[in-house]
């Protein structure tokens, strides 16, 4: 039973091997233009200076995107049956359209080395269909061609059968927060120790523990022995049998304990925080409760910081109150939980699960009908649960939240070269 697991994944990886990546060769027609993908960019003929050579009726631009020492530009060198020319004899305009149909425009002008050099920064990801437009000595020469790098496509099925799901990016909130443990309590009176009022034997016994009982029901049926007759001993309040301290034929004293009884529809929790965090919890603030036997989670607020300190664990004991209205949040146990000291206004986050690291950059994957593509991401605060973007993305792109490994694992099978 355990490998049908293990087929499944493995038939979910071979399917995205069959679907993903780039084309595998790359030619050029007789109107100059280029076709192919990250393998193409790799294959394509290299100038002298390592870019990329598109030659048309005599003339040749080479042309690269810079980089060492400079935000990363394109620059280009001009040629004539071979021959360089000086970057005087023409004019070069590269076009680009990005995954999404956004499109930029880098004109590259004459520099004192003999190239042309654009003024405009290309953005990573360096991923675009190009068209090129060379002005040479009174010739316009156009060559189009796509430079693809992080870029793979997944059929919408095999997709939604691995378990990639995506979600707008969008604005939110970077929390403060504070994870700590705790313990439930009884909330101070709402527990009741019902004694017998004199003594004598018990001759019945009512309750047991775990029983619901209502304000004023009978618990025990007890005998004085200063009256010889019975009287009832009943619950003061409505609650849940804790214990029960009797035997039916025993003898119990005036005022021994026979059952406790207590209120659970609230419940105390009492978290205990260390060190320097506990100068920042205040009262007020929202807690997450997190029950450990079931990861069930309950919102309330702090209440208020206990103004000792806790003997054994030496730690600040911070108090809220949760609603057990269905019995199953139970005294004494530990609970973890999430104190959000604060909430600052971030214009767009992502999850932390959609990060994952290409090259070495921090990115996200976005994706546009089946096609998935890297975005490097400049990201801001975070917390346990998303992160702040400052660059690389817009509000609404559509990005990669869950099995984003799977989306990196097939770009990375694909290749991904950088066509400089």
């Amino acid at each position: 039973m355990t490998l049908h697991p293990l087929l499944r994944a493995l038939a979910l990886s071979l399917m995205l091997a069959g679907c993903g990546g780039a084309a595998d060769s790359a030619s050029t027609d007789d109107h100059g233009h280029e076709e192919g993908g990250e393998h193409a960019a790799a294959d394509a003929a290299r100038g002298g200076h390592g870019g990329r050579l598109l030659s048309q009726d005599g003339f040749t631009v080479e042309l690269a995107i810079a980089e060492t020492g400079t935000p990363p530009r394109y620059q280009a060198w001009l040629y004539r049956d071979g021959t360089p020319l000086p970057a005087s004899a023409g004019s070069v305009e590269v076009r680009l359209i990005r995954l999404g149909g956004v499109r930029e425009t880098h004109a590259l002008t004459p520099q004192p080395d003999g190239s042309l050099l654009a003024k405009t920064v290309v953005d990573e990801p360096h991923s675009f269909d190009v068209e090129v437009v060379a002005k040479i000595e009174g010739r316009t020469l156009r060559w189009t061609y796509d430079s693809y790098e992080g870029r793979t496509t997944i059929a919408a099925k095999i997709a939604d059968e691995s378990g990639i799901r995506v979600a707008p990016a969008q604005a939110g909130t970077i929390a403060d927060e504070h994870e700590v443990q705790g313990l439930l309590t009884p909330v101070e009176g709402r527990v009741a120790n019902i004694a017998a009022r004199f003594p004598g034997p018990i001759r019945r016994l009512a309750a047991n523990v775990g029983d619901r009982v209502q304000a004023g029901q009978t618990m025990a049926t007890v005998e004085s022995n200063l009256s010889l007759t019975t009287y009832a001993v009943t619950s003061p309040i409505t609650g849940v049998v804790l214990a029960r301290h009797a035997t039916v034929g025993s003898v119990v004293g005036e005022g021994a304990t026979l059952f406790e009884v207590a209120d659970l529809s609230t419940l105390w929790v009492d978290l205990h925080i260390f060190g320097a965090d506990a100068q920042h919890i205040v009262p007020g603030v929202p807690v997450t409760v997190t029950r450990l036997s079931d990861g069930a989670t309950v919102q309330t607020t702090l209440e208020r910081v206990l103004p000792g300190t806790a003997t054994a664990s030496q730690s600040t004991v911070a108090r809220a109150t949760l609603e057990n209205a269905d019995g199953l949040w139970r005294p004494g146990s530990a609970v973890k939980a999430r104190i959000t000291v604060e909430q600052q206004p971030a214009a767009l986050v992502v999850p932390v699960a959609a990060l994952q690291t290409f090259r070495d950059w921090e990115v996200v994957f976005v994706r546009v009908g089946d096609t998935y593509e890297v975005r490097p991401v400049e990201l801001g605060k975070r917390d346990a649960r998303q992160v702040e973007v400052l660059s690389g993305l817009n509000a609404g792109d559509q990005v990669v939240v869950e099995q984003s490994y799977l989306v990196k694992a097939d770009i990375e099978k694909s290749g991904a070269s950088h066509d400089h």
